[in-house]
């Protein structure tokens, strides 16, 4: 745990004047395109706090966007990220190989679903992965098209973001995108017509009816679906509709891709959440919570899958890095020694009991959801509409940054409020930072 004292405090207004002056160093020097949510510059970061130049510590809620579940410095990824760094930087994988790299993916064979023969490759970011899914999976078919879901969110680079359903902000203006991509419904409960007890079947049975007609069964390389998904608002497919849709890329040759890059690592309270209805898919790709901050993702799947690319096929200077990859194998020391497991689901006990009684009062709370320490809010205009609610949304979080909360929004309408704490955040600051929320509400 970082020696960071684990409680708020707020010494200026956020961001404060050194946050200020380092804000508009960035204006001179960094690329308009990179936004932030909050102009707050960190000095330190450990547990559930972020402590900024000013010396603000704010309850942290967002995680780098899941990355920091083990804490923004936990002791093991700092210890052996530090002894990697005094033997060696860099050798590039595909030059002179290192343990590492080997015992990062004998772990993901260990902790990914499936008792089969399982095999990885490393890589830097959860768009990379992604990607490399494709490539592998195009290989292992033979095939082309990728099917991928309304609300899904695969990342920034050309492919992922054809696979990606929200225009603004990943994809205005980027444009040509990859072919050979086609988009199906997904199981969104709250806002399926007919009643979230119908989703599941109902969705399950148009995605696979406009995926026979319109591209052909046979000509599917990979289905690829977030168990969660994230950006598109924590939306947890209906009960039914993963297991139909993988039942349905088994019974025809396609492979099933989950991915995990931002509900894996102990995220949802189980290692991925794919095992919430006993999914096993052929590849799963990770990135985010898996090395404590460090930049690593990885595809793992049926070996056979992960062999049919050709040597040398896939690969790249960093991919694996071997700092990334001892932080890797620290973050998954904390998460079994600390059963990280365990402590989502106490934060998601703990949050949908607090949020449910806010919800009592406040009728701009459509839908509170999500498993583990990933829980979101969608807020609407009032509950017999289901009119989206970006504005609240946006002034929930503005309050919640003055008094020194982290927090994010999400959603394709924009009208999403996402917790994403450290799994290590104790509860007092947990509770802490819902009595802000609480208080926040107040003045929408």
């Amino acid at each position: 745990m970082s020696a960071i004292p684990q409680e708020r405090r707020v010494v200026t207004a956020i961001p404060g004047p050194k946050s200020q002056e380092l804000q508009a160093r960035r204006l001179a020097a960094v690329a308009a395109g990179v936004g932030s949510t909050l102009p707050v510059f960190t000095a330190r970061a450990g547990g559930g706090i972020i402590e900024d130049v000013d010396g603000n510590r704010l309850i942290d809620f967002g995680s780098g966007i899941a990355v920091t579940s083990v804490g923004a410095s936990a002791e093991a990824v700092v210890r052996r990220a530090t002894a990697q760094l005094a033997d060696f930087t860099h050798t590039c994988f595909m030059v002179t190989p290192y343990e590492g790299y080997v015992a990062v993916a004998e772990q993901l064979a260990e902790l990914t679903p499936g008792d089969h023969a399982k095999k990885s490759a490393l890589f830097n970011s959860g768009a990379e992965a992604v990607e490399n899914a494709v490539k592998i999976a195009r290989a292992y078919t033979k095939r082309q098209a990728v099917v991928v879901f309304d609300h899904g969110y695969h990342g920034r680079t050309n492919l992922t973001m054809a696979l990606t359903s929200k225009n603004m902000p990943y994809k205005n203006g980027f444009g040509p995108f990859a072919p050979e991509v086609y988009r199906v419904p997904v199981a969104y409960g709250y806002r399926w017509l007919t009643g979230p007890e119908n989703a599941g079947a109902e969705a399950s049975a148009q995605a696979i009816d406009m995926i026979n007609k319109q591209i052909g069964a046979d000509n599917v390389a990979a289905i690829i679906i977030e168990p969660v998904l994230g950006e598109g608002g924590f939306i947890e497919p209906a009960k039914g509709f993963l297991p139909a849709i993988s039942q349905f890329a088994k019974d025809n040759g396609i492979v099933f891709v989950a991915d995990e890059i931002q509900s894996g690592f102990c995220r949802t309270g189980q290692w991925f959440a794919c095992e919430d209805e006993g999914i096993v898919p052929d590849l799963i790709t990770t990135a985010k919570g898996i090395a404590g901050g460090m930049p690593l993702a990885a595809v793992t799947g049926r070996a056979e899958i992960m062999d049919s690319a050709h040597a040398g096929g896939l690969g790249g200077t960093y991919g694996g890095n071997p700092v990334a990859c001892a932080a890797a194998l620290g973050a998954i020391e904390t998460m079994k020694e600390l059963d990280l497991n365990g402590k989502a689901k106490r934060i998601e006990e703990v949050m949908k009991a607090r949020l449910a009684t806010m919800a009592e009062k406040y009728d701009i709370i459509g839908d509170i959801r999500g498993r583990g320490a990933m829980i979101a809010i969608e807020l609407v205009k009032d509950r017999a509409s289901k009119t989206p609610n970006p504005e609240a949304a946006g002034a929930l979080a503005k309050a919640c940054h003055a008094e020194g909360l982290l927090v994010l929004t999400c959603g394709t309408y924009g009208n999403v409020l996402r917790f994403l704490p450290p799994l290590v955040i104790g509860e007092d600051l947990l509770n802490e930072g819902l009595d802000i929320i609480e208080q926040a509400f107040t003045g929408v």
